[in-house]
């Protein structure tokens, strides 16, 4: 059975305080609806945290009006480290998240007369597509383009809805054209241009000339979630005739998976195996396989407060990392011990619109963050963390004494 790929499931973000950040998200964003709220242990993701394990405290959120989700992602093992440069359009990795609107004018209404932390960087207008957008820093550095869409999976008080793509620096453009195309759908080039653009004047680095290439799918995602992730967008970026060499933001050395900044992109995808093999025809291998055994077997997999599934990653050309999410179960009505487990569905078929909008049951508000459950996951997670230190310290003082 061939692959099917849902779109993409969340953004991952690194934070210095999760629920500072998700209650941001949440009030400006429209992310309110929480998937899971999970602290815990990063200890596959060793090849990118600095051959260490680590403790993590993450939260997941989705907006009711769909698009991908973000993954909220603070370490409690470790101070998230900042980056020591400014990152720049051009720089290697996700340097912008995409957000979609219905009502691009009111969104940038909503930030230009009460920003709540946020920058405008750049001014309403159009982008090379016709389509209406703007720029904006959220309060903890990050760059976000607001693009129009409407697409809405169900209608909210937001003025933004879900995730819809990101930019994301390259350096070799005709290489990772292909790597979007033939791993991940994106066969469909929007726009192709080259110049220094006005909208990104006001974007650290934005004033160098770019090549810029937008691209989309071709063909409607397919699998269990494609009704409320529905399309998205890429969009490559490379510097042209610069004397600027462009960084990579994350090294996994200094800065490492996890620390502040966009970390990852996932999709949602049915078949883990088929694309393994999909992946392996082009040279890519799984990189932080949550259970390798899987592919023989039945066993089950991860657990993420509730949900549970598979996961792996890999890097595209310039080891922005890529994450791929097979999805087993979802809490619906934790209490009433309501799910949706997908091991038996059709992979390629959606879920019904009635199904996908059981998520506002997972809707919370400002009073969440300062609830007593949020203090207990807390309590777990400071638990975690000093586990998590206790055996780096152990694991430090052996190889001291070798």
């Amino acid at each position: 059975m061939a692959f099917s790929n849902s779109g993409i499931q969340q953004l991952g973000i690194g934070v210095t305080n999760v629920y500072e950040a998700w209650d941001w998200y949440r009030e400006n964003f429209g992310a309110d609806v929480m998937l899971s709220d999970a602290p815990g242990e990063a200890s596959m993701m060793q090849p990118y945290t600095n051959h260490q394990p680590q403790s993590r405290h993450t939260i997941l959120a989705y907006n009711m009006q769909g698009g991908g989700g973000l993954e909220i992602w603070q370490y409690t093992s470790r101070e998230p480290h900042k980056l020591e440069f400014q990152p720049k359009l051009g720089d290697l990795g996700t340097i912008v998240g995409k957000l979609k609107s219905p009502n691009v004018a009111a969104a940038y209404l909503k930030f230009k007369n009460s920003p709540n932390g946020a920058t405008l960087l750049s001014s309403f207008g159009k982008n090379l597509n016709g389509k209406e957008h703007f720029f904006l820093k959220d309060p903890f550095g990050n760059f976000f383009e607001v693009v129009e869409s409407d697409i809405v999976f169900k209608e909210t008080n937001s003025k933004i809805g879900g995730i819809y793509g990101a930019i994301c620096g390259v350096t070799d453009m005709e290489k990772s054209i292909e790597f979007y195309k033939n791993i991940l759908g994106y066969d469909t080039v929007i726009y192709d241009d080259t110049d220094v653009f006005e909208d990104f004047k006001m974007i650290p680095g934005g004033e160098d000339k770019f090549r810029r290439v937008l691209l989309g799918h071709s063909e409607k995602r397919k699998g269990p979630f494609s009704n409320f992730l529905n399309e998205s967008q890429i969009e490559l970026v490379q510097l042209v005739n610069s004397d600027r060499k462009p960084r990579n933001i994350y090294d996994f050395e200094k800065h490492l998976w996890g620390d502040p900044g966009f970390i990852q992109i996932c999709f949602d995808i049915r078949n883990m195996k088929g694309l393994k093999k999909h992946c392996e025809s082009y040279g890519l291998k799984f990189q932080c396989d949550s259970n390798p055994e899987a592919y023989e077997n039945a066993a089950e997999i991860f657990d993420m407060g509730g949900a549970s599934g598979h996961f792996t990653y890999i890097e595209d050309p310039d080891r922005n990392l890529i994450e791929f999410v097979e999805t087993y179960y979802v809490p619906i009505a934790k209490k009433l011990h309501l799910g949706l487990n997908l091991r038996k569905k059709d992979p390629e078929k959606a879920l019904p619109d009635f199904v996908m909008a059981g998520l506002k049951f997972l809707r919370k508000g400002a009073d969440y963050s300062t609830s007593d459950i949020a203090k207990a996951k807390t309590a777990i997670s400071d638990e975690c963390a000093l586990r998590i230190k206790a055996q780096n310290e152990q694991a430090s003082q052996q190889n001291n004494n070798k």
